[in-house]
């Protein structure tokens, strides 16, 4: 690594920085934080090198990246987190983890999955140590670690949900098969869900707990000790096959995480509230496009500790966001400081 670019990543005013907004975070988590709303917008960095062939060299070169923008951390208004995000074939890396041909539709990283041919409730155990794809998100992680750098942190691969991944598996039918075939749907969902609890636990022996953020950590950095899963394809559910099927395996992922952690929402999923209200390991919810517009439900009837995180766009502007929810238990996503 070039020494340079160590010196700055390793920059004791940089981590103060750093664990000062952690700790007003954490403040806002336990609903003492006075400075509201809590502003949010980190920043990542690109590289030509590949991350498929090269891990190693990847992690490197993006720790350049970031070295060149390590001044916007020490902002003390926003926190602009520094994030290395290990984005391995996209939302397909744990398909192509359990066996889905995964591909690249054009070239540019634009990653997708055909649906398994083998019958719904037939997975089986994945050998992470012999596994090609997971190793390759191991190196990296690895890599990062070795460097010895303090201030940035490292975005987990999109490890999603069992739902999620059971969707990019199997498409339609499994939520067609746990009227038809639940039995069948529980023996996958539960085979995916192991899988997913034990990548976790694998990245949280590899990795500084202090460093450790699930995936997309420009928009959804949360305090150390907390996890993430993706709720993208609850809004295809009913409250009772959620309650059925998922819930209790999206618990458990949760509570691999000394605090619990967050949901990814993206679409139509306020039909969950009562679930998640009830969740105790359920603490934040991240709410952008057709979700952000339901924020008034989430603020009003999710419990007074479960943190939104809130992508504004054309249906929730800033100004609406305030007005709902008055900085309360918010983080508002975006580069934006208040002007009075």
């Amino acid at each position: 690594m070039d020494p340079k670019v160590f010196r700055t990543l390793t920059d004791n005013d940089l981590l103060r920085a750093r664990d000062s907004h952690f700790a007003r975070l954490r403040s806002l988590y336990a609903g003492t934080l006075s400075d509201l709303p809590f502003v949010l917008n980190g920043r990542s960095a690109w590289t030509e090198t590949s991350q498929y062939t090269e891990p190693e060299r990847w992690v490197e070169d993006v720790l350049a990246g970031l070295a060149a923008n390590a001044d916007d951390l020490r902002d003390t208004r926003l926190f602009r987190p520094l994030v290395i995000e290990a984005w391995h074939y996209g939302v397909h890396f744990v398909d192509k983890i359990l066996g889905a041909d995964v591909y690249d539709l054009d070239g540019a990283g634009n990653w997708q999955a055909r649906y398994l041919t083998t019958p719904i409730g037939d997975l089986r155990p994945v050998d992470l140590d012999t596994n090609e794809t997971w190793n390759l998100a191991v190196r990296a992680a690895q890599a990062f670690v070795r460097t010895g750098v303090t201030a940035p942190v490292f975005g987990l691969p999109v490890i999603a949900s069992a739902l999620n991944i059971a969707v990019n598996l199997h498409g339609q039918e499994i939520i067609l098969a746990m009227y038809t075939n639940p039995d069948a749907v529980r023996r996958d969902l539960a085979a995916i869900n192991d899988l997913l609890c034990e990548m976790h636990r694998r990245f949280i022996s590899i990795l500084p707990q202090e460093q450790l953020q699930p995936v997309c950590a420009c928009g959804r950095c949360q305090p150390p000790g907390f996890g993430q899963l993706c709720g993208c394809s609850t809004q295809l559910l009913s409250p009772e096959l959620y309650r059925d099927f998922i819930a209790p395996l999206d618990d458990r992922l949760l509570s691999v995480y000394p605090h619990g952690g967050m949901i990814h929402l993206c679409g139509a999923h306020t039909q969950h509230i009562p679930v998640w209200r009830e969740m105790e390991s359920m603490r934040a919810f991240q709410l952008n496009d057709r979700a952000a517009e339901d924020l008034a439900c989430y603020f009003n009837e999710l419990r007074d500790d479960q943190i939104l995180y809130v992508n504004p766009c054309d249906g929730m502007p800033i100004d609406r966001i305030l007005d709902i929810t008055g900085g309360h238990r918010t983080v508002l996503v975006a580069e934006w400081v208040r002007k009075d």
